[in-house]
């Protein structure tokens, strides 16, 4: 249920499983809301050779800044810079070519159990229907109507808004800029290139109209005019959201954002997504042991870890990270991607041992905040 990309990933995947596989979809056809992401060099292997459809460009630095600081770490496999309006329309085709039947204009309306299974019902065209199946995935997004229906509690988000601007002439094509501002929001600003021309400037805030008017302070200052403006709820995990519910002889599934499947140290969830998809896909084909799910949850958890660790920093607690960044560490940064957090984790307090203490000053001061 919903033409997300962890929906489509899952029909293909469940259908090259010789499963019969039906999307519902609720628009009137495929127009996804474009959206520049970046995600690691695991994205192209989870989709091989089709991920290059999707991919604008590669990124081989990262800049940081704060408070007058710098750092650079370079990386041994780019980054992609992926269109969000490119990557669904692949994964539909994708679907269909391994058997996968789409129908849009088709709105889930509620689910119960029957005989041998569920009980679907929707509303397909403006006539309501009624389609019986084994299983039944809610791939609809952090507002999941379908996770709703079958009785998860609603999944907290935060607001994305970005712009795309003229990349500036002193912002080489490869390198991705990221500035912490702690006074502005919690998380950071980016700017992301997707061309030699153009490049994504955004925020994650906590409320959406003050994150707009950060955003437009920070576009001003930096002497950038926004072409264009793009913006989502992106989901904030902060515990394991159980995938499967068992509804009569049937079961639900959630999978990607519906599920809360997102980074939440840097709220990026295509990879995470299709990493829950592929598990959900292996439990209706073949029962799934879970260890793929078990995986996901471990990574998801080491994200939540640095967020709160990160998530109350002040400007002195950033403009130290940027110091303690010795050669050391940059060098793990660069050979372990942030879809390995435990490795990578691991590896950088063993190289900076300081960072440790300036981690527990982190969780002190969320612990201090929420006692407030």
């Amino acid at each position: 249920m919903g033409g997300s990309a962890a929906g489509f990933y899952t029909a293909a995947k469940v259908a090259q499983g010789g499963k019969r596989v039906r999307v519902l979809e609720s628009k009137r056809g495929l127009e996804p809301v474009p959206r520049t992401l970046i995600v690691t060099d695991h994205f192209r292997k989870q989709l091989g050779p089709s991920a290059n459809e999707s991919v604008l460009n590669e990124i081989r630095r990262f800049e940081l800044f704060t408070d007058g600081r710098s750092a650079q770490v370079a990386l041994s496999k780019p980054d992609l810079i992926i269109e969000r309006a490119k990557l669904i329309p692949g994964l539909a085709q994708e679907a269909r070519r391994s058997g996968a039947e789409i129908s849009f204009d088709s709105h889930f309306l509620g689910v119960s159990p029957n005989a041998s299974g569920i009980q679907v019902q929707v509303d397909s065209a403006g006539q309501r229907a009624e389609l019986h199946a084994k299983n039944l995935v809610g791939a609809d997004g952090a507002a999941s109507r379908v996770a709703r229906t079958a009785g998860w509690t609603p999944v907290e988000t935060v607001p994305l808004v970005q712009a795309i601007v003229r990349l500036p002439k002193d912002c080489p094509v490869d390198t991705t800029r990221v500035w912490f501002v702690p006074d502005d929001t919690p998380y950071f600003y980016w700017l992301i290139p997707e061309s030699a021309e153009r490049g994504a400037l955004g925020v994650i805030g906590e409320d959406g109209r003050d994150t707009a008017r950060c955003l437009a302070r920070f576009l001003e200052k930096k002497g950038m005019e926004p072409l264009e403006w793009q913006g989502a709820r992106i989901p904030v995990y902060k515990r394991w959201v159980p995938v499967k519910r068992r509804i009569g002889k049937g079961n639900v599934y959630l999978v990607g954002d519906a599920a809360s499947q997102v980074k939440v140290s840097t709220v990026g969830g295509i990879v995470t997504g299709f990493r829950g998809a592929q598990a959900v896909a292996e439990s209706i084909l073949h029962q799934g042991s879970g260890r793929e799910l078990l995986n996901l949850r471990r990574e998801l958890s080491t994200h939540w870890l640095l967020r709160r660790t990160m998530h109350h920093f002040r400007q002195k607690h950033y403009s130290r990270l940027v110091d303690l960044l010795n050669a050391a560490t940059r060098e793990t940064l660069s050979e372990v991607t942030r879809d390995e957090s435990a490795r990578l984790l691991w590896n950088v307090l063993r190289r900076q041992p300081q960072l440790v203490l300036l981690g527990l000053r982190g969780l002190l001061l969320g612990w201090n905040s929420e006692r407030r």
